[in-house]
């Protein structure tokens, strides 16, 4: 077949109303998506939470749905303390690293670097849980028995959620203009000025969103932190004690759960989707009242 230059014309008008439909269409089912999920959850906790009151589930004496006491206040702390230590951990290490490959390392380094990272975010959470149960367990055990505790979820959760923040703050950074950073330099401003007064600025939406995107990932964790906590119900008093999370909860349960036991996961699961939302909303605010 011969083509000549003329058998294929592209109007930029068409062009632009075909891409306009395609990403309307994406965002309308990913919007459609999310609202299935949410009211999947709502249906299947609506009967208990009509059974039972709210202040039930951080009232009761513990978590024993065998005998209808519901108290999911152990499992909010836990994941609460595990998601958040992690994020203590993992947010100045990421940032860090990314200021590194981009300020500092060599090009071959950075980009060496940000290769593992990349590696790193994709391994499977199960296997970030072998390696915690087989070599972080025993060695915490050494210090402080019984090893399956939070400081061990904590430890794990951040080398699972540090490529994340490092890789989308190196991005970030990377599109800040360089003429701005020239132009300080050009100034007299240190190397230092110029990065924490230009680039993390002008960078921090994007490494705000990392930032939410790790703490979704930590917070909605299953598998990794339910092989190393110990999936003890019960408030942490130290970070050497077992603690159970939400997340690792529902995936503990919900094989052989019924009636009102099954209706409370269901509510674990709505109360891990709002926690996110709001940490999300939070984002979002922080982001429009800087940029304000």
């Amino acid at each position: 077949m011969i083509w000549s230059k003329h058998s294929i014309s592209f109007q930029p008008a068409s062009v632009d109303r075909w891409l306009r439909r395609v990403l309307t269409a994406a965002a309308t089912i990913a919007a459609l998506i999310m609202l299935l999920i949410v009211l999947f959850l709502l249906y299947e906790s609506w009967p208990a939470l009509q059974q039972l009151p709210l202040d039930r589930f951080v009232s009761d004496a513990s978590w024993h749905p065998l005998e209808a006491q519901y108290n999911l206040l152990p499992m909010l702390t836990g994941t609460f303390y595990a998601s958040s230590g992690a994020m203590l951990l993992a947010v100045p290490m990421g940032v860090l690293s990314a200021l590194f490959m981009v300020f500092f390392a060599p090009p071959q380094v950075a980009m060496l670097y940000r290769r593992l990272l990349e590696l790193l975010a994709g391994i499977p959470s199960v296997v970030f849980g072998f390696w915690g149960l087989t070599t972080l367990v025993p060695l915490i055990n050494q210090w402080e028995p019984p090893g399956l505790s939070l400081l061990a979820a904590i430890l794990v959760l951040t080398i699972m959620i540090l490529p994340t923040i490092a890789v989308t703050s190196h991005a970030a950074l990377l599109a800040v203009p360089r003429e701005y950073l020239q132009a300080l330099a050009a100034l007299g401003l240190s190397h230092w000025g110029s990065i924490l007064g230009i680039a993390l600025p002008a960078a921090r939406t994007g490494i705000l969103a990392g930032i939410m995107l790790a703490a979704g990932r930590a917070i909605g964790e299953t598998m990794a932190v339910l092989m190393v906590a110990g999936n003890v119900v019960q408030h942490a008093s130290g970070l050497f004690d077992p603690v159970r999370t939400l997340a690792s909860n529902i995936a503990l349960e919900m094989a052989y759960a019924m009636g009102g036991h099954r209706g409370a996961l269901f509510v674990s699961g709505l109360l891990l989707l709002l926690w996110v939302m709001l940490l999300t909303a939070a984002a979002s605010w922080l982001a429009r009242n800087r940029h304000a």
